[in-house]
């Protein structure tokens, strides 16, 4: 099992799960996806996602804010849609995690994909950053 599988594996099992995708960011492309429906295709909402981050990195260089995102949240009325950029690899990555609101402990989600996002970092084959390089996608474009 690779490196994606196991995150998307353990994502998919977090409390209130609907729907878990890595994604690349730069081309918006699904790399791997756990869940979904036939009224929620992840591989239409990915792209729509990759517009979101990319949007949102461009507008914090504008502003000169020299800092990273550590995730994205959207609520909606029954669903949140969370956004966590993966850290510590050569790749542009998110994860996208869509849980059913109802069902969601939204503070343990995070924690719990902070977590695995950690864990994709530490057992990827690129080379991670350099110990105190800030990671600045929207530069690197």
């Amino acid at each position: 099992m690779n490196n994606i599988d196991r995150s998307l594996d353990m994502a998919a099992n977090i409390k209130g799960a609907f729907a878990v995708a890595v994604v690349d960011f730069d081309s918006g492309m699904t790399l791997g996806s756990r869940g979904g429906s036939p009224e929620f295709d992840l591989d239409v909402a990915a792209p729509g996602n990759s517009e979101v981050v990319r949007t949102k990195l461009e507008v914090m260089q504008k502003l000169g804010l020299r800092e990273s995102i550590e995730d994205i949240l959207i609520t909606l009325d029954s669903q949140y849609h969370l956004i966590r950029i993966i850290r510590g690899t050569d790749e542009q990555l998110f994860f996208y995690l869509v849980l059913n609101r109802a069902q969601a402990n939204l503070a343990m989600a995070r924690r719990d994909l902070r977590v695995i996002e950690q864990q994709f970092a530490m057992t990827s084959p690129q080379a991670a950053p350099q110990a105190g390089q800030a990671f600045y996608p929207a530069q690197q474009r």
